[in-house]
Parts: C-alpha cells; sequence; structure tokens
C-alpha cells in the first residue's frame, strides 16, 4: 500500500500562489494509497487504466475517460484496477469561482483530457502571466463546467443495511429480495425500502444494479469474458446484462474502454 502523494510547492519563492500543480505516477495493479486528505482540491485522473476511489460516503469506479472531483478535506483512498497511469492534479479551493463542492466522477473530453497532460507536464513554480499560467487558466474553465456522471456507489451508514451492502460487494450475484433481506434482518420489508431510500437516495433494488454494473466495470476493465462478468454479476444472460449496460454508460459493455489511448501520454 502506498502512502499517500506529499504536499506539493503551490507557492513560488516571491510568495505568489499558484493556483494549480500536477503530479504524474503510474500504479502496479490492485496498488493501493491508504486513506488521506488533501488541504487542497484534487482531480484524479487515470489516463490508462481503472482507479476505484472510496470515501465514508461513497464509492467510484473511473475509468480513462472519466475522472474524479475530490473536494478539500475529504478522506479518501485509491486502488489501481489493472496496470493505471495516474495524472493528478491539485488545485486551492479558491482558484476559480463554481468548483465543485461536492466529489463527482466527471467527463473527460479532449481538450480537458490535452489540458490535464498539458499541466502534468509544468515544472513549478510558474508565472501567472507565462504560458504555463494561461494554460492553468484555460483549465480551470473547463474544471468549472465539468458534467457529472452516475458513476457512483453510495455508501450506508446503518448498521443493517451495512450488512446488506456487504453482502452484495462480496456476492453482486446474490439473487436476494428487499422481502427476503428483511426476514433475515427481522425488520418490516418497508423499513428496508425507507432506509435506503433516506441513506443512498436510491431504492434497494436500484442501488444493487448500481453496485453490479460498478463491478461489471471493473471486470471489463481487467479483460473478463462478457458471459463470465454478467454471470458473476448476477445477470441470467450477456443479453440481459448487455441491455442494463447499454442503458447505464449509452455503449455495449465490449465498447466501453474503445476510447482508452494504447498508453499514457
Amino acid at each position: 500500500m502506498r502512502a499517500p502523494s506529499p504536499n506539493l510547492p503551490f507557492t513560488t519563492p516571491g510568495g505568489r500562489d499558484m493556483p494549480v500543480t500536477g503530479l504524474s505516477v503510474d500504479y502496479a495493479p490492485n496498488e493501493e494509497i491508504r486513506p488521506h486528505q488533501h488541504a487542497v482540491c484534487q482531480l484524479i485522473y487515470g489516463v490508462r487504466g481503472v482507479v476505484v476511489v472510496s470515501t465514508q460516503a461513497a464509492q467510484w469506479v473511473v475509468p480513462a475517460t472519466r475522472a474524479v472531483w475530490m473536494p478539500a478535506g475529504v478522506e479518501h483512498s485509491v486502488r489501481a484496477v489493472g496496470h493505471v497511469a495516474m495524472r493528478t492534479l491539485y488545485i486551492r479551493p479558491t482558484a476559480a469561482k463554481g468548483l465543485p463542492a461536492q466529489c463527482a466522477v466527471v467527463a473527460v473530453g479532449p481538450l480537458l483530457r490535452e489540458l490535464i497532460l498539458a499541466a502534468v507536464q509544468v515544472v513549478p513554480p510558474y508565472n501567472a502571466a507565462s504560458r504555463d499560467g494561461r494554460l492553468m487558466r484555460l483549465l480551470l474553465d473547463e474544471i468549472v463546467q465539468m458534467q457529472s456522471l452516475p458513476l457512483s456507489l453510495p455508501s450506508t451508514s446503518d448498521a443493517r443495511l451495512r450488512l446488506i451492502e456487504e453482502a452484495i460487494k462480496r456476492r453482486p450475484d446474490d439473487q436476494s429480495t428487499e422481502v427476503q433481506w428483511a426476514r433475515k434482518l427481522g425488520v418490516d420489508p418497508k423499513t428496508i425500502h425507507r432506509l435506503f431510500l433516506r441513506e443512498t437516495g436510491l431504492s434497494f433494488g436500484r442501488w444493487r444494479q448500481q453496485a453490479r454494473l460498478l463491478r461489471a466495470l471493473e471486470l471489463l476493465a481487467q479483460g473478463e469474458r462478457i458471459l463470465d462478468i454478467a454471470l458473476e454479476v448476477g445477470y441470467s444472460s450477456p443479453t440481459a446484462f448487455s441491455t442494463m449496460f447499454q442503458r447505464q454508460f449509452g455503449c455495449a459493455p465490449s465498447a466501453f474502454f474503445a476510447q482508452q489511448d494504447a498508453g499514457p501520454a
């Protein structure tokens, strides 16, 4: 398990603040960064591979066409799925108006991707009026306009729901219904329904579907066959799995990683 990145230089020798600092790091399969937090915001982007980012509130599975926005002060951990080439930006919370206030998975289009790759090549300190300074300002403009995407799995704090959550993460093919879980936990099915809505904003069925789809993303990143993935995450056939996947992500499972480049920049 790797230690968190050290504090980065956000101030020039002359005392002027730099709004953005970049870092380029590669990770081996299943390598983890232990729980930590930063005094600055962070954009976590794997230009190759998939990362799983976790906080107490939720878990995000992030392929190379996406990134995670992490506000300042939020404790989080990171796990690599496969070989990951990570390009991370550290951003002062006061660097721009309209920076996201919540954790989110965001789309990384061609322009934002190239700006991220250019930003991690900048060696601080840099002057705000220089080419590097202008690059960082354009980067901030793009970050403010990022679009959030549904790639998160909300966590629960209720002890009863935690049992369900942990069981489904271990066995996403578990077909137990809300009524069966209620019977196991000795509560009314309406209680399970109400707690899931209150704790996660999702119904039990919708939460389980999201857990299955995000697990499927991890397996896709590892090169597993569609048939094996469908069965492992609880679908009766590859067709049923592919239909649900396309409804959620807008493309077939086999095409999801097609936009990834052959290697990192």
